[in-house]
């Protein structure tokens, strides 16, 4: 079949998560063009020879937070210069590929296409579960951020055929055409071989520079490791400093060194989160303000004792975190999912049902 996939370009974590799928649909003979915005577009383009470039969201961060003003004002001046390229992509798609059904990464301008021309959609990714499912007393103190975020979601891609939605917790599902499949691991996380051990270096994953007082708090712990990615981005081999090591930018390192950790310390993405499970690896996760999507990640990581959920860290949460760390991993031995076999399973199953017509494009939401 002839696939419009469309990725978004917010974090990177949509594209290598797309880039799993889009292997996939290519092996099994499909023809795919993909549209995607942002720093996606170089990542995909590396493999990928039909990728187009695209305007997309663009959300400005500073003090572990999304920085409304600046985010208003990036994406209108972005979308001055990007909008007359969307138009041309638009209706270049349409002469040239004459797509049969969209996939959408959460990505807009794809979803809109196939909306207009009474496609089939087909949404893969995990915000959705946040407009689709019931989340009960977990939301108390969050109602007001959660009502926000599940309109904004909601109105993002509203009436696909089907949503596939990616999670490592599975709360009740409230809307038909849900199906809830677990994360989408890269094949090196696959191939990764998770060690244990209650001496182990802690992994820390942080990309803010206003995260400095975290580093005096982890030089506190004098007997444990902690290997620091992200805080110093112009590093080019590795530094140790203590009981801090700084570490570069290494895809396979920071594998490496998540398989191998005794705990982690990250913000509230989905993607290393859902590697850190499947890893079996106790997260204290400290999520951007103002990204619920990442707050509901953290509150499902407690609830389900993997880990805990903070909006700050303090030398006492880090003893929590080191403490508990083996409840954790055994709470997250619970946790069990075959690669991407389920997942891909479900997009092979959806698209034969499209080629024959058993999936109608619907108008509801």
């Amino acid at each position: 079949m002839r696939i419009l996939y469309g990725v978004v370009g917010e974090g990177m974590g949509h594209a290598t998560r797309s880039r799993v799928v889009l292997r996939h649909l290519l092996a099994r003979g499909h023809e795919v063009q993909i549209v995607v915005s942002g720093r996606a577009h170089d990542l995909l383009a590396e493999e990928f020879p039909q990728v187009r470039r695209i305007h997309g969201l663009e959300l400005v961060y500073g003090e572990n937070e999304v920085q409304k003003r600046k985010t208003f004002l990036a994406n209108l001046e972005g979308l001055n210069a990007g909008l007359p390229d969307n138009v041309k992509a638009w209706f270049r798609l349409v002469r040239e590929f004459a797509p049969e059904v969209v996939i959408s990464d959460f990505e807009s301008w794809s979803y809109l296409y196939g909306r207009n021309r009474r496609l089939p959609v087909i949404s893969i990714d995990n915000m959705q579960v946040i407009n689709r499912c019931a989340h009960g007393d977990l939301l108390e103190g969050h109602k007001k951020a959660f009502r926000l975020a599940k309109t904004i979601v909601k109105a993002k891609l509203p009436g696909c055929a089907h949503y596939l939605v990616t999670t490592f917790f599975y709360p009740p599902v409230r809307k038909k055409r849900t199906t809830l499949v677990p994360p989408i691991l890269r094949d090196e996380v696959l191939a990764a071989r998770a060690t244990a051990s209650d001496e182990g270096h802690v992994l820390v994953y942080q990309s803010g520079e206003t995260h400095g007082a975290l580093v005096d708090v982890l030089r506190t712990f004098g007997d444990t490791e902690f290997r620091v990615y992200g805080l110093r981005r112009d590093l080019q081999e590795t530094e140790r400093d203590g009981n801090i090591t700084w570490r570069p930018f290494s895809q396979q390192g920071f594998i490496d060194d998540l398989a191998s950790s005794r705990a982690a310390i990250a913000g509230g993405g989905f993607s290393l989160m859902g590697e850190a499970v499947f890893l079996g690896k106790p997260m204290l996760s400290v999520p951007l303000i103002g990204q619920f999507e990442q707050t509901l990640n953290a509150l499902w990581l407690e609830k389900l004792r993997y880990g805990l959920y903070r909006q700050t860290v303090t030398r006492e949460d880090i003893g929590v975190l080191l403490e508990r760390a083996p409840e954790f991993a055994q709470a997250l031995l619970g946790h069990t999912q075959d690669g991407n076999r389920e997942l891909l399973a479900n997009v092979d199953g959806l698209l034969k049902h499209i080629e024959f017509g058993r999936v109608r494009v619907t108008l509801e939401a």
